[in-house]
């Protein structure tokens, strides 16, 4: 439907992320900073669908009309699975009930080959107290949609529930929920990418460089002959070292008893350096750590740019297989064909061995 590319914000981010872009569209759009948007202010693409979104008919687009129309389009697409796959809903993966310890799984209807398919696991941001796993589906399921690959998006428990390390311990349950079914899936235990924005790319760094540390593994689940080891990572914007977040000034205290990450491990994290070290990727990583794709904006205000790049040279300094992506200009959370290009060139070389593979580099994002 046109009136769905409006949303130009990135509609499968966490809900902190998706208000932050949502209202930084509606600035830029803006020109006379009156607080509202008319007709002509709109880009000429979208101008079509002025009508629709001036639901009260006063001639011109409030900020909450603007944000009213973003949430809609945003939530059909979170729901919206192509024909081409197969969706399973609330698989139950730690042997519970709770509604966070469950796994949305995709598969192609029509594959592309008998074999065993990789996997690429999705896990959602939301500074580990908000969003869930339904954010994820309209990553993977494109992918899914080719036939090459198998797909899922993992819950895990919020900190409003439970603190560190319960939410490596429920993502570490859900792959080896996926490995102990490998072949009733037809799934190549393998070959598992998980992929994460800003706290989910916090949690899949930490899957990806984590392997074999028996305090972060925990005991969930009924699969414990299976591992939570994976073969490729791709982190957008995601924290790596809670103990230097406020190392640029940004939007948050980080060093806030009551910041995502204070939340996060139960306490300022100043005060509690050993748990914060023990709640940081850059601590875990050694040689043998899994692939690893980077991608973070240089101006990102939530989660500083140099938290990738401190990242990355430990990982490159260990000798682990590592590539930053560098996304100009670009804030806490992006998107577009060029972001796209880095991610399906990075997967398609680590699970399915295709040649091209994907280099440190710089990329502008086109205008939208």
């Amino acid at each position: 439907m046109a009136g769905l590319r409006i949303t130009l914000i990135i509609a499968l981010v966490s809900s902190t992320v998706f208000a932050q872009q949502a209202d930084r569209s509606f600035n830029e759009w803006d020109k006379n900073k009156d607080g509202r948007l008319v007709r002509d202010e709109l880009p000429q693409r979208i101008r079509g669908n002025f009508d629709r979104v001036d639901r009260d008919k006063d001639g011109f687009i409030s900020l909450k009309e603007h944000l009213a129309v973003m949430s809609r389009a945003r939530k059909s697409r979170q729901s919206r699975v192509p024909d081409a796959v197969t969706m399973m809903r609330d698989i139950a993966y730690a042997g519970t009930d709770n509604p966070r310890q469950k796994l949305d799984l995709v598969l192609p209807k029509k594959r592309a080959t008998e074999k065993p398919l990789p996997v690429i696991v999705f896990i959602h941001g939301g500074g580990w107290r908000n969003g869930d796993k339904r954010s994820g589906i309209g990553r993977v399921a494109g992918f899914v949609a080719t036939g090459q690959f198998a797909g899922a998006s993992i819950g895990y428990r919020l900190t409003d529930e439970a603190q560190w390390p319960a939410q490596i311990h429920d993502c570490k349950a859900a792959i080896r929920f996926l490995k102990g079914n490998a072949k009733k899936y037809n799934i190549d235990p393998d070959r598992i990418a998980v992929w994460g924005t800003s706290a989910g790319g916090h949690l899949v760094a930490m899957l990806g460089v984590s392997g074999g540390v028996k305090e972060l593994e925990g005991t969930l689940g009924s699969h414990l002959d299976q591992d939570g080891r994976v073969a490729a990572v791709v982190n957008f914007f995601g924290p790596s070292e809670l103990l230097t977040m406020n190392a640029k000034p940004g939007k948050i205290d980080h060093d806030a008893a009551d910041s995502p990450e204070g939340k996060l491990i139960g306490g300022a994290i100043q005060k509690n350096r050993d748990k914060a070290r023990q709640a940081s990727p850059i601590t875990w990583v050694s040689k043998d750590d899994a692939s690893i794709l980077n991608m973070h904006g240089t101006e990102d205000p939530l989660v500083i740019y140099d938290q990738s790049v401190s990242f990355h040279a430990a990982l490159q300094k260990a000798g682990v297989d590592s590539t930053l992506v560098t996304v100009k200009g670009a804030g806490h959370g992006f998107g577009g064909p060029e972001v796209d290009l880095c991610v399906r060139t990075f997967l398609e070389n680590r699970l399915l061995g295709r040649s091209r593979k994907l280099k440190d580099q710089t990329i502008q994002l086109s205008p939208r």
